[in-house]
Parts: structure tokens; sequence; C-alpha cells
């Protein structure tokens, strides 16, 4: 979420995804011939470990906004669209406020997409009061409840027997960015206790196809905070880091390309939490420059060039939104921002064989 100091907003549900028709069909027609080529390319190296690690690249997703008509389906299809290819994972969140709304675990529209794409949840232990936590006001349940098993009937439970009536393995985390939501949702021991908690509770119900992504900011200003919030190795199976260039947005002063932008917390991460795990940035983008547009498209297509020096970094997720505040449009499905993205994205590095079980039915 907010690599540096900022208010705590996150998640914004409003997109326009307005594509010609005619581009449509073009786009469309690209990524029909990419994906026979994907699935042709299934070498037994470069297959995903079983916690969905791919050996040879990385994973290249996004989490997209609702389309105006609510469908995450049509928002997708749209930013695939633009981007000339499928997303190999998509990235959402949800409330625990237990509603079709928001609070389900796997929609319909996840179960959709689900079907040829690896899909990434988020949960966070707070009830939105808008849809798809529009204006960001939330009600904090609080980490020490959590761990005291207060939800676990009523929430906990029907969403973890969901997940695992699902059948595919999906990415889970709990509570992302933890070290921007002390001290409101509790101290850095009751995270612990309330992610063990649930990690436990899903075990005891039998979810084996949850791959456990521990998710801080990566802010560096929160070192001591992010060490104390690590519920240990035994419980996460990947490390998830949401860093941007904000440059002019929230009053960042610094153009950082790419690699600028995650080499330092990439290298904190492995020296002082773990030097194992898969790494995931969970969320990334870059602001755009006024001055200069063309300067997105730059960072963009970096990125495959800064990927060999950050080599145990297994997933990319770019976080396609605006944030509130002037020079925060985050995305990359337009403008110069989205001819870089779309370069990076055709690059061999994260265009990896796809786990064999994606494109079957779930259970």
């Amino acid at each position: 979420m907010w690599p540096s100091a900022r208010p705590p907003v996150r998640r914004s549900a409003d997109a326009r995804l307005l594509v010609a028709l005619a581009t449509v069909g073009v786009l469309l027609a690209g990524i029909g011939t990419w994906w026979i080529v994907r699935a042709s390319d299934n070498s037994s190296d470069c297959s995903p470990t079983r916690l969905l690690a791919p050996p040879c690249g990385a994973w290249w997703g996004a989490y997209v906004p609702y389309a105006q008509d609510g469908s995450l389906t049509e928002a997708v299809h749209g930013f695939e669209a633009k981007i000339g290819r499928r997303l190999d994972l998509v990235y959402t969140y949800h409330d625990m406020s237990n509603t079709r709304r928001d609070g389900v675990l796997l929609t319909s529209d996840e179960r959709g997409l689900g079907k040829e794409r690896m899909l990434m949840l988020a949960w966070e232990s707070t009830v939105w009061k808008e849809p798809h936590h529009r204006n960001y006001t939330e009600t904090q349940l609080g980490w020490a409840r959590v761990a005291a098993g207060d939800f676990d009937r009523t929430i906990i439970d029907p969403q973890a027997e969901r997940i695992k009536a699902y059948g595919k393995t999906v990415f889970f985390t709990f509570d992302q960015e933890a070290d921007f939501r002390t001290p409101d949702a509790g101290t850095p021991a009751e995270f612990v206790a309330a992610y063990r908690h649930v990690h436990d509770r899903f075990r005891q119900l039998g979810v084996d196809n949850a791959v456990w992504v521990w998710t801080v900011s990566g802010y560096l200003g929160h070192k001591e905070l992010m060490r104390q919030l690590y519920p240990g190795d035994a419980y996460v199976d990947w490390i998830g880091v949401d860093q941007y260039n904000y440059y002019l947005c929230h009053k960042s002063p610094d153009w950082l390309d790419f690699r600028q932008s995650q080499q330092p917390s990439y290298d904190w991460l492995r020296e002082n939490i773990s030097a194992t795990k898969p790494l995931m940035l969970a969320e990334f983008s870059t602001a755009p420059d006024p001055a200069d547009p063309d300067r997105q498209q730059d960072w963009y297509e970096r990125i495959p060039d800064a990927a060999r020096h950050l080599p145990a970094v297994k997933a990319m997720v770019q976080w396609d939104s605006p944030v509130p505040g002037p020079n925060c449009d985050l995305r990359a499905d337009h403008g110069p921002a989205l001819r870089g993205y779309r370069k990076a994205g055709a690059s061999p590095y994260f265009n990896q064989p796809l786990p064999s079980g994606v494109r079957g039915t779930p259970r």
C-alpha cells in the first residue's frame, strides 16, 4: 500500500475501462495467440514449485478495480485487452463482513477468472463501510479478538471452507501492510497471534490449498516494527512488499526508477527477515511526472532488466488504480505507462508456464 508517511487510505473501486471496439478485437486476438504459445511451453525445468514459485522467472499480475457495472470479470478482461496478454495472477481484497458484497472469499467473478489465472486473496480484519472500500472508511475488528477466536465460527470458518471447496491453490494474505495498521488494530504481538490463529484455524479445517503471503509495506522507517510483525518461517510461504515510485504524489520529492523503488526494501527483507522465502512485489506502480509523461514508459520498460537484480522476486503485481491526491494516478492502462507496461509484460521472464491445474475446473 503506502511506502512512506501517508493517510490511512488504500483502495479505490472506481475504474473507467473504456476500450474502442475495434481495438479490443485486435488485442483479444493477440491474447489468444499468446495463450496458445504459452500453454504449449510446458518445460518441466520451469514448472512451478508446490508453493507456486516459478523457477525460471516471475508471475505477472495486477490488482484491477471493479468496473462501473460492478463486474470484476469485465474489469480484468478490459485491462488484459489493453496490455495484450492474460494476467498470471489477479489480486483481490476482502473484508470480514461475511457479506456477499466484499466479505465472501472467492466470488463468482473470482472463480471464473481463476479458471485460467491464479488468484491472490487479501483478507482484512475490518468491515468496510462502502462497497469495495470506496472511501476507505472501516471498522477495525481488532487482532486481539481475532486471536481469541471471537470470529471463528461466524466469519473465519465459513470462508476457510469456501477456499477448501474451491480446491485449486490460491495465494492468501491476512491483513497486508500490518505495519500501517498499528496501533489501531493492536500491537505487533497481537498481530502475530491473530495471523497464527487464522493460519492454524485453516489447517485445522483441512485447508491445504492456501499459500500464505506475509505482506508489509517495506517502508524502511518501519524496520523494527516489521521485525516484530513477522509470524515466523513456519507460518509464511512467501513474503510480500508494497513499494511505489510516488514522486509528486503524497509530496514525495524524488523520482525513483523501478529498481531504485524496490531494491532497498528487497535487500533489507532478504537480510533481516528471510534469505530463502520467495518474494512478491504485491503492489507496485509509478506516479506520473507531469513535466515528462514519457518517464512512466521508461519506468516500466526497465523492469525486465531490473529483475536480474531481484532474483528472489517471483511475482510482480501492478496496482492499477488511482489513489487520493494530486499526481496520484498509478494506473498503467493508458498513455506512456501502458506502452511501457505492455513491453515489460512481453518479456520471456514474465511468461512462465502456469501450474497445470490453473486451466482445469475447480472442485
